[in-house]
């Protein structure tokens, strides 16, 4: 009992420390959805196996978004028309860094490093979705079609009317307030049992590895980061509050090196996330999305202990303190208002799971009772 307490303690706070985040993923994502003009990023991002991961990998750098809250606006860009590479590079750039994680990097560690973080996360990106695009390319000329249509009120099917007549059927008002219902309703119903169910798979693996593992075991070289990636992946950190623990495990003797893979792995990749990502991608891009990151992220952390020693640089972190902690009623507030908008999706999923069996034990093709009966 004590064990299942300790997990839904650890998933609260996981919630509680994600909740803010998502919300302000969902608004972007809902802005994306209404202003984003759909032909736009079908051009840019639906076509082409490698300029439209580079276009989305530097999309992505600096907007400051978690890898949890950056969930629906990647799935955003992906419903209007982005490949799958695309996406994938947009899922790892945007929450490897930031204009937020990049500003303390520079405050707690040094700016070898407040270079190299979003460089990293570029080149990672850039790998991942070209791979996914290489592996999964199939038709040239196979791109998601676009949604042309009015995001406000379907007023125009965005082919027979021209852009420059749409932009007066509404104010700026209207259209967010169009962007935010459709955050809250339709792609949040999207991504909701998804991401409950990641945070409490989150809350299990919290609470069962150790809190005193990076001081027992890390140090320098590629163990000390496969270490620190096995770690790294399953955790749910951003880039701005794992930037002030990497700047304490330098001073604690690890490696620059290591401590960009976690850098990398913490904020990029993360149970909750993962678990959305196999129902929004499928599971071979997930894959492709997890083994990119473990292999940039150790490739990029040995170069980048042989920059530091050939240029004999000791990576010492600044002495400060950095925190991203928001306000507690914020949190409250984003956590009770997330739970409420899940309510009627969850409900609705858990319907139609036992709709679902009840037609399975109706069909005379799933016979009920003796298995073994003729």
């Amino acid at each position: 009992m004590n064990l299942i307490v300790q997990i839904f303690v650890a998933s609260w706070n996981l919630l509680m420390e994600a909740s803010v985040y998502v919300v302000f993923g969902l608004l972007v994502s809902g802005l994306l959805k209404v202003f984003l003009d759909p032909g736009m990023v079908a051009r840019h991002l639906g076509r082409g196996r490698f300029s439209s991961v580079f276009k989305a990998a530097i999309m992505g750098i600096p907007i400051p978004l978690c890898s949890c809250g950056v969930l629906p606006a990647a799935l955003s860009l992906k419903k209007q028309g982005a490949n799958n590479g695309a996406t994938t590079a947009f899922l790892i750039s945007t929450p490897e860094s930031g204009v937020d994680s990049i500003a303390i990097t520079y405050a707690l560690m040094d700016p070898i490093m407040t270079v190299a973080r979003p460089i990293v996360a570029f080149l990672t990106a850039a790998v991942a979705g070209i791979s996914e695009n290489l592996l999964g390319y199939r038709k040239p000329e196979s791109v998601v079609p676009a949604d042309l249509r009015c995001p406000v009120d379907g007023c125009c099917d965005g082919i027979d009317c021209p852009p420059e007549v749409h932009r007066k059927h509404h104010t700026l008002g209207q259209k967010a307030i169009a962007g935010v219902r459709y955050a809250f309703t339709d792609f949040w119903g999207d991504l909701a049992g998804w991401f409950l169910v990641g945070i409490l798979l989150a809350g299990i693996i919290t609470t069962l590895i150790p809190d005193d593992i990076f001081s027992r075991y890390l140090g320098s070289g590629w163990p000390a980061m496969v270490l620190m990636l096995a770690v790294g992946i399953p955790l749910y950190i951003c880039a701005t509050a794992s930037t002030p623990i990497a700047a304490a495990l330098i001073l604690k003797g690890v490696s620059p090196g290591a401590a960009l893979v976690f850098l990398l792995a913490g904020p990029a990749t993360n149970i909750a996330a993962l678990t959305v990502l196999v129902g929004i991608l499928g599971k071979r891009a997930t894959g492709i999305y997890l083994v990119a990151i473990a292999t940039c992220a150790v490739a990029f952390g040995l170069l980048l202990d042989k920059l530091y020693a050939s240029l004999g640089i000791s990576a010492v972190a600044l002495a400060g303190h950095a925190s991203e902690l928001m306000p507690p009623w914020l949190q409250w507030t984003a956590v009770l208002f997330l739970l409420a908008v899940s309510v009627k999706p969850v409900t609705r999923a858990l319907q139609n799971k036992i709709r679902l069996l009840k037609s399975h034990k109706a069909d005379p093709r799933y016979p009920s009772g003796d298995c073994g009966a003729t």
